[in-house]
């Protein structure tokens, strides 16, 4: 794998941008456990790297897509245990998307992948 060389803003360039996501995503569907989409994907990082408290209806207009895809993305995570969806006590009509220990898990291991893909590619 080349290494990595950045731009002079500091960027990787788009070359070695795509390599990385390449070996990452070919670490991540190699390893055992799920096999997420990028829809998926962006749910759990969104939950996990930004602040709570999440909901459906934020994580549609955050990541542009209709509530209807969103649960359906949930549906998946949850019955992988990688996510969990509870109402909320101050406004029954909101369903709150909570973090569980097993999401944890994955989204740490997945940050381990992009940490080690980008350790091949440095000279």
């Amino acid at each position: 794998m080349p290494g990595l060389s950045f731009g002079e803003d500091g960027a990787l360039k788009p070359g070695e941008a795509l390599s990385l996501w390449h070996d990452v995503i070919l670490q991540s569907v190699r390893r055992a456990g799920p096999d997420l989409s990028s829809r998926q994907l962006a749910i759990m990082f969104t939950v996990y790297l930004d602040p709570p408290p999440h909901t459906v209806r934020g994580l549609a207009a955050t990541l542009g897509v209709s509530k209807p895809a969103i649960t359906r993305a949930l549906d998946t995570l949850g019955s992988l245990e990688l996510l969990k969806r509870a109402r909320d006590d101050a406004d029954r009509r909101n369903v709150l998307v909570q973090r569980t220990v097993k999401g944890s898990a994955f989204v740490h291991e997945f940050a381990d992948l992009i940490v080690a893909s980008s350790r091949g590619m440095e000279t």
